[in-house]
């Protein structure tokens, strides 16, 4: 079985990573995996689907009940 070594190492600026091999002489060639972090599934959704979640949330009020509203806050400026 061949010889491996696990190390973590931080990403550097310029999207790029170091790793000293200590064991390993100038010129040998090796592989390299990288495994990347797993990131949680976006959550983000589509425009209309965040529109629709939030008309679903939303009470539909008729148009008399606005006008209603309207007028209260209106006389609500003669005082």
């Amino acid at each position: 079985m061949q010889p491996s070594l696990h190390i973590k190492t931080k990403i550097l600026p310029g999207n790029k990573i170091e790793i000293e091999i200590p064991e390993a002489a100038i010129g040998d060639a090796v592989d390299v995996f990288v495994i990347l972090p797993e990131k949680p599934a976006s959550k983000r959704g589509s425009a209309v689907e965040m529109i629709e979640q939030i008309r679903s949330k939303r009470q539909f009020r008729s148009a008399e009940d606005i006008d209603k509203q309207l007028q209260e806050e209106r006389d609500s400026w003669d005082s």
